[in-house]
């Protein structure tokens, strides 16, 4: 996405009226109301052509706040409007990080009530026993790994707990694309080739990405036109994770190799339908909380020192 031109050329392609976006995709120029249509089409269609929800679904959104996942609210709320046989129920994972998630909170609370979306709020104080703050006070650790791993395991107790069938996170196509590029970078095909979305039964309970064809730009676009964006603190930990440092490479890169990113997923998808057999790991009940794990113990029971 790119900003608009300057007079005669900044018409919307489809009626006419002042554009307010470029479309990469297209070079298409849209003017509000058709971009907003153009952006919740494009999720929703993508929603059906993967087949996200079903009929009798219950899925948990995991609401941080931000502008991610507050777009991702938005559009399934709208989207569900129409196909009634699923609900939503919000959470808010509460990390324990003083002076930004309070803010956060808020956002999500007011939300939620905002659109009378079921929402609760699960702490890692309530979880763990302790807080992401007390965990990498003093270590030499990247806190977003360790913020990863505990928030994946929140959202999954919390799913279990209010009755869902299915995860939806805010991931945007800029998100999938660094994700892509990390793995690439530390040799892990059997990530890369991962496949959430259809969960394992009896093992993990699906996660779908709704929001995964927009890039980050257009979210915040869409948010900016709807009057729902709101200028929220940065988590404190941001700039100590590789991902910041993909996320500059990966920006450059679109900015003099347009298309970059999109390369990026068709890569990822063409070595999945390409590779007959995917990487298989082998599933335990973690010894000592009893968790699926790809180990004897889990990365949660590691990273807290319960071994």
């Amino acid at each position: 996405m790119s900003a608009s031109g300057t007079g005669s050329e900044n018409k919307c392609g489809l009626c006419g009226k002042p554009a307010v976006i470029r479309l990469s995709n297209s070079k298409i120029r849209l003017c509000s109301g058709h971009f907003i249509e153009e952006a919740e089409n494009r999720v929703y269609a993508h929603i059906r052509n993967n087949e996200m929800i079903s009929p009798g679904d219950r899925i948990l959104v995991g609401l941080s706040g931000g502008k991610d996942s507050t777009a991702l609210l938005l559009m399934l709320h709208s989207y569900l409007s129409d196909f009634k046989e699923a609900e939503l129920v919000a959470v808010t994972v509460d990390e324990g990080i003083s002076g930004y998630r309070e803010e956060t909170v808020e956002a999500a609370v007011n939300l939620a009530s905002e659109l009378g979306i079921e929402h609760h709020i699960i702490s890692f104080d309530e979880i763990f026993d302790t807080n992401l703050d007390k965990i990498v006070a003093g270590k030499d650790v990247r806190a977003c790994s360790v913020c990863g791993v505990l928030r994946r395991r929140a959202l999954i107790i919390a799913a279990k707990r209010f009755g869902a069938t299915k995860i939806a996170t805010g991931h945007n196509l800029d998100d999938e694309a660094q994700s892509v590029l990390m793995n690439l970078l530390r040799g892990d095909l059997p990530t890369l080739m991962q496949d959430t979305s259809s969960g394992y039964p009896g093992y993990f309970i699906p996660r779908i990405k709704p929001l995964s064809v927009l890039f980050e730009k257009e979210i915040i676009t869409y948010l900016l036109l709807r009057d729902f964006y709101r200028d929220l603190p940065e988590c404190p930990y941001a700039g100590t994770a590789m991902r910041l440092e993909v996320r500059i490479m990966l920006a450059e890169l679109e900015q003099r190799h347009p298309g970059t990113k999109g390369h990026l997923m068709k890569f990822q998808e063409t070595l999945k339908q390409s590779c007959s057999e995917k990487p298989k790991g082998k599933f335990y009940n973690c010894r000592i909380c009893g968790e699926i794990s790809s180990s004897e113990v889990c990365q949660v029971c590691r990273l807290l020192k319960h071994e």
